[in-house]
């Protein structure tokens, strides 16, 4: 390897260092949080009827009351009536106050995977602390008021049904005492969409306008924010074309919006949207009609610390002794990639699948989760399926990777020439350069051509730490033996002997895990210090110290990685040392690896070929 390329490696690799150092010492800051109260807003429709927006809290604006110490979930879900919800895929209740979709857990997901695991808890109502819900109702317009309307309070009647399945729809009623009444229908799949269907019927004499709204809120940040600069979590949406993110900690600093009343960001959807929050695995998304215009809006309420998105559709007008009726979808669960691809394709939410954070190498990480998916679905583990995607990349980069070794071998071959260049030029770096390149065209070498497949390697390798990161599919899945989640760090570790000894090994993230690593990490380092061994070390005595600590001190930096990441990497180096011994041979240059290795071991310079 020549002096060229191990500098641009050393730049990768420090570059890289200096980012994980950087993301570990500095991590985001968490928003600062203000406590005053704040009144609802109104607005006014294109044809200048005013419109009470409804209150941002759930408790008609006043800040809500946190569960005691003493009192359980299920001491406040006992504070209202309610709907039974049973789906294969999810479980809870509807609140009849306000009609709250506020209770909902995810059947066939664990927090761990400990035998006694209780399922992941995706929304909780109001009086616990970390409430989110969504919530549905009629926003006033003209001479109607808050009273005349359904809002966040409202003690709902069950007209029909008394539990929502697949099977069973329920209905909820509710009138206004003034010749108004609204009912509500609800619906929802196998999976995780419901179908919320609201109708006003009015009996009155007069025309009523109103404007139907939705709402996902949630109270304060989630408690497993995991603020990493790799992951967006916070407001996911697509306006029209474009897909918009906002982080939680961006949604205090929103621009004031005087008709809001608070932080708030408001933009007009002509048609094809939707709008909620998005965590690591899971998400809740607000979906109108895909050609229904709406105003999609971000807003943050420093009053109570709540994050809130709406869904706000346009003013509808009810005729004396008619009935008018908007439906819209509320998605709530796992980000599952074959079920919201379905909710694209066939039930046509335009683009839903963006709802995944693919980030900006999109165009990478698509088609990289895609093959990775498949082969998960042909072989049925995981990690193989991990090892396999890695053959396939490297076998697609064969090319690539053939030119690059004979240039090496080539290079190699040169190495007296160039030596002999060297002490004829002496200080001229200028006659130097030119007589090197002189050399590589009359013997037809490109020194750039070992560049390509690293350069090509750097995005490919962040792209599939995305899909590992980020995606449900690799959330808790098993390779073999204690590498039971392939998205966690390698729980062996050196601190017990790999399990020999009578203690638990260091919790994830703390110095102790970084230090007592575990056989993943090791074995990452070993394959990369003999990959390096393929080639003499660096006759410059810097250059040979920083490359002889570079395979340990990645070793360490990357032992807290995902294991099927380390599981790629292993896999890539493994292959790449394989296909460079193999190829560079084949060109008549034997690498001498054990002489490297002696040689590296003695501190003693390898001898010549």
């Amino acid at each position: 390897m020549n002096d060229q390329n191990r500098n641009l490696i050393l730049a990768t690799a420090l570059s890289f260092l200096v980012i994980l150092i950087w993301f570990v010492l500095f991590p985001p800051p968490d928003p600062q949080i203000t406590d005053p109260n704040t009144p609802a807003a109104t607005v006014v429709d294109d044809e200048g009827n005013a419109i009470a927006l409804a209150p941002p809290v759930a408790t008609g604006g006043d800040t809500p009351q946190l569960a005691s110490d003493a009192e359980t979930r299920a001491d406040v879900l006992a504070e209202a009536e309610r709907i039974t919800i049973e789906t294969p895929s999810v479980s809870g209740s509807i609140s009849l106050i306000g009609g709250r979709i506020d209770d909902l857990s995810l059947n066939n997901y664990s927090e761990t995977l400990e035998d006694d695991s209780p399922t992941v808890t995706l929304l909780s109502p109001v009086g616990e602390a970390e409430a989110y819900y969504a919530l549905y109702g009629w926003a006033p317009a003209g001479d109607l008021g808050f009273d005349d309307v359904p809002g966040a309070n409202t003690e709902w009647q069950i007209e029909s049904g008394d539990i929502l399945t697949p099977d069973s729809p329920v209905s909820l009623v509710w009138a206004n005492g003034n010749g108004l009444v609204f009912r509500r229908h609800i619906e929802i799949d196998d999976n995780f969409m419901f179908a919320i269907s609201q109708s006003v019927e009015n009996t009155t004499d007069t025309i009523a306008r109103m404007a139907p709204y939705g709402i996902v809120a949630r109270h304060g940040l989630p408690s497993d924010l995991q603020n990493f600069f790799i992951l967006h979590e916070g407001v996911v949406r697509k306006v029209d074309g474009s897909l918009d993110e906002i982080a939680y900690d961006d949604m205090p600093d929103l621009d004031f919006v005087q008709r809001e009343g608070t932080p708030a960001d408001v933009v007009d959807v002509t048609e094809n949207g939707w709008i909620g929050f998005t965590d690591k695995y899971w998400m809740t998304t607000l979906i109108p009609g895909q050609e229904q215009p709406f105003s999609s809006v971000t807003r943050y309420v420093p009053a109570s610390d709540i994050y809130q998105t709406e869904a706000r559709l346009p003013t509808m007008s009810a005729a004396p002794g008619e009935t008018v009726e908007i439906t819209t979808q509320l998605f709530a669960g796992a980000k599952e990639w074959e079920t919201i691809r379905n909710y694209q394709n066939e039930g046509g939410i335009v683009r839903f699948l963006d709802s995944i954070d693919w980030g900006w190498f999109y165009f990478l990480t698509k088609p990289i989760f895609w093959l990775l998916h498949t082969l998960h679905g042909l072989i049925g583990n995981m990690g193989l399926a991990i090892i396999a995607l890695t053959l396939i990349i490297k076998g697609a980069l064969l090319p690539l990777a053939f030119k690059s070794y004979v240039s090496m071998a080539r290079m190699k071959e040169l190495q007296p020439e160039m030596e002999a260049l060297k002490e004829k030029a002496g200080e001229d770096r200028q006659k130097l350069q030119q007589g090197m390149m002189e050399l590589y065209k009359k013997n037809k070498v490109n020194p750039a051509s070992g560049c390509l497949p690293i350069l090509l390697q750097i995005p490919i390798f962040f792209s599939l730490y995305k899909v590992i990161f980020v995606t449900l599919e690799l959330r808790q899945a098993p390779f073999f033996g204690w590498l039971n989640d392939l998205s966690a760090p390698d729980s062996s570790s050196i601190y017990n002997a790999f399990g020999l000894l009578p203690w638990a090994p260091p919790e994830p993230g703390t110095i102790m895990a970084l230090l007592f690593i575990g056989i993943l990490p090791l074995l990452l380092g070993v394959s990369m210090w003999l990959q390096q061994k393929l080639n003499p070390a660096p006759t410059d005595p810097t250059q040979a110290m920083i490359f002889a600590y570079l395979p340990w001190v990645f070793m360490f930096m990357l032992g807290s990685f995902a294991s099927g990441l380390l599981v790629y990497w292993i896999t890539n180096n493994t292959v790449t040392f394989a296909q460079q011994y193999s190829i560079m041979r084949s060109q008549g240059f034997k690498p001498d690896v054990f002489g490297n290795i002696r040689s590296s071991l003695s501190r003693s310079k390898p001898e010549k070929k």
